[in-house]
């Protein structure tokens, strides 16, 4: 329960329900579906959630699940979300639950994270002492940046009426039962960009003749590189990489075309603008001045995640009344982007990263590496994180006023 910020709270599976969802985590593991192409995890969880006595709906934003469990009679209603796709990579793993599905991997642990949030709702349903109603929300198509969406726009929100929001990641590399959070921006923004370079092309042995693209591309790339170094403020953390750079010459042939393709990473809105109009005006004058066309199309893959500051001081009061939990308050700005922060858009929550492990062949691997394994060892941390959020959320006392920032 919670009471001015104090959280107390004691809810920990037993040996033998960790040891069936380890069991189960590893059948994710075993069989991994890509994007919306979810439908065995989909199918796994919403049968054992239907077993335990929950109201399960299926195919929410396509094939999103969501399970319902009310008990007493509080109005507070709050949701818990995890991910379940996985990625497109070969798996390098040789033990005995490697991915049957060549080319498809839990390389980001989102089997951990179902099976995590799974353990919850089984926990809490046993629990007479819970009272409101917890939303647990199953997404796919994280990875993509699509999942989200595809459940917003389908009414998640209208459909299961909560007031606030939360998700978590696993993160190797800090040590088992440890947590990181911090208020307001958290996982960056990813911006994506594509540069269209048109010359004319020619003979290798005459290039007074063509306009060559891949000069042209060249001192493109160079140039970007100005952008975060003498546009973006210092106080203000930005990337811009170029991740490819394609041509249509050959051998003796001077290319004709480049496209160059690459990723954009920062933690405001106006330094997402920033980047596309410094971008824009790099790509316009160094075509004009070869001779060369070009242009550019930049768009927002994920924006950034940025938690609310009731639901961040929530979190981490949780966390500090768990038995051998560490918190890292403010633990610091993470570079990697979340489809989660779209829920955060319509509800206040929070976002927060749970320790993976700090050893091992694969615990400590980081997220998409091919011999990265979600750490089994989290299994009772991450369950008991969730049951406890759940308890003291319902139990806040104004939870429901609760408010997102202004634009």
């Amino acid at each position: 329960m919670v009471s001015d910020g104090d959280v107390t709270v004691s809810v920990v599976p037993s040996r033998s329900e960790i040891d069936t969802l380890t069991r189960f985590r590893r059948d994710l593991h075993r069989q991994p579906g890509l994007a919306f192409d979810v439908g065995h995890t989909a199918a796994a969880i919403a049968e054992r959630l239907r077993r335990a006595g929950l109201h399960v709906v299926e195919n929410v934003g396509r094939t999103g699940v969501v399970a319902t469990l009310t008990r007493g009679d509080s109005p507070r209603a709050i949701g818990l979300r995890a991910d379940m796709d996985a990625l497109p990579i070969i798996e390098a793993n040789d033990f005995d639950h490697h991915s049957v599905q060549r080319g498809l991997f839990h390389g980001c642990g989102h089997d951990g994270h179902s099976t995590l949030l799974l353990g919850a709702a089984l926990t809490l349903a046993k629990r007479a002492s819970l009272n409101g109603t917890v939303y647990f929300i199953f997404q796919p198509d994280e990875e993509n940046g699509t999942g989200a969406d595809a459940m917003i726009d389908d009414g998640l929100f209208e459909r299961f009426p909560m007031s606030a929001v939360f998700g978590l990641h696993n993160l190797p590399g800090l040590p088992i039962g440890h947590f990181g959070i911090q208020a307001g921006p958290f996982c960056s923004f990813e911006d994506n960009f594509e540069i269209q370079v048109r010359g004319r092309g020619g003979h290798a042995s005459m290039p007074h003749l063509a306009v060559d693209p891949i000069v042209v591309g060249a001192e493109i790339v160079t140039a970007l590189q100005s952008i975060v170094a003498r546009n973006v403020p210092p106080s203000d953390h930005a990337v811009v990489s170029v991740t490819d750079f394609e041509t249509d010459g050959a051998r003796n042939v001077i290319a004709s075309n480049v496209c160059i393709t690459g990723d954009c990473r920062g933690f405001e809105a106006r330094t997402s603008e920033l980047i596309r109009r410094r971008m824009e005006d790099i790509v316009r004058a160094v075509a004009g001045a070869h001779g060369a066309e070009a242009e550019v199309s930049y768009t927002t893959s994920f924006v950034p995640v940025v938690n609310h500051p009731d639901a961040t001081a929530l979190c981490a009061a949780v966390v500090d009344g768990l038995s051998a939990a560490t918190l890292h308050h403010p633990y610091g700005r993470v570079g990697f982007s979340e489809d989660f922060a779209k829920m955060l858009l319509h509800r206040p929550g929070a976002y927060i990263l749970m320790g993976n492990g700090d050893d091992g062949p694969h615990h400590s691997q980081p997220l998409h590496n091919p011999h990265y394994d979600f750490n089994d060892a989290a299994i009772p941390v991450g369950v008991g994180y969730w049951c406890a959020l759940a308890e003291a959320a319902l139990a806040h006392p104004s939870i429901n006023d609760w408010r997102l920032p202004s634009p």
